[in-house]
């Protein structure tokens, strides 16, 4: 019975710490958080970031880990170049999706698709953290002391049908996005981690060639 209570304390003990690591903020945290991050994502001109992304698969007891460089030059260019453990890139430009798979290359016409222009939207706004957009989402705001955290829940039914909820981090300091989760409705995710960025360093254009 001892070792019981012990237990439950415990358990209480890790669900207070969980709590008190994030909170919610207060009405006037979330305007200014949001002045902060709009702010900063005018200024991006182009960002370039080393990452690693974890994919979840409840049938697998291990993510899959893959890593590369993301590289993003505003309004909406964007590239993910894995390099690790296999070669291939995703490139969004021109209202079109250009897939190279270790030279084997496809194309996808964004413009034909209302979800794939949903999605390019939502990927290029979670980069340069500018998706503060009510009409689309439902959006929850907290805090921890490192970071901050919104997820946002799309509200339209097309897209709430391939993501139930993206979760973006921010680092509290520079109000850049750190950390992208993409939930999908099966509750399987992606966690895409961005280390090592830089802001409006010089990206070749040849980077972002078909």
């Amino acid at each position: 019975m001892k070792s019981n209570k012990v237990i439950i304390v415990f358990l209480s003990l890790i669900s207070w710490i969980g709590f008190a690591q994030e909170q919610k903020m207060t009405n006037s945290e979330i305007v200014a958080f949001k002045q902060k991050v709009n702010a900063v994502a005018k200024k991006i001109q182009t960002l370039s970031s080393d990452f690693t992304q974890y994919k979840h698969m409840d049938f697998l007891s291990k993510d899959i880990e893959t890593s590369g460089k993301m590289y993003f030059s505003a309004p909406n260019l964007l590239k993910w170049q894995y390099k690790n453990p296999y070669n291939y890139s995703i490139l969004f430009k021109n209202n079109k999706i250009f897939i190279d798979d270790e030279g084997k290359k496809n194309t996808v016409d964004i413009g034909n698709s209302k979800i794939f222009g949903k999605i390019n939207t939502l990927i290029v706004g979670s980069v340069s953290g500018n998706m503060f957009d009510e009409k689309e989402f439902t959006i929850s705001f907290f805090k921890t002391k490192t970071n901050n955290i919104t997820r946002l829940l799309p509200k339209d039914a097309s897209l709430k049908k391939y993501i139930k909820q993206i979760e973006l981090t921010f680092d509290s300091d520079d109000a850049t996005v750190i950390q992208v989760k993409l939930i999908e409705s099966s509750d399987d995710y992606t966690r895409i981690v961005l280390n090592n960025k830089k802001l409006n360093g010089k990206i070749e254009d040849s980077v972002f060639n078909n």
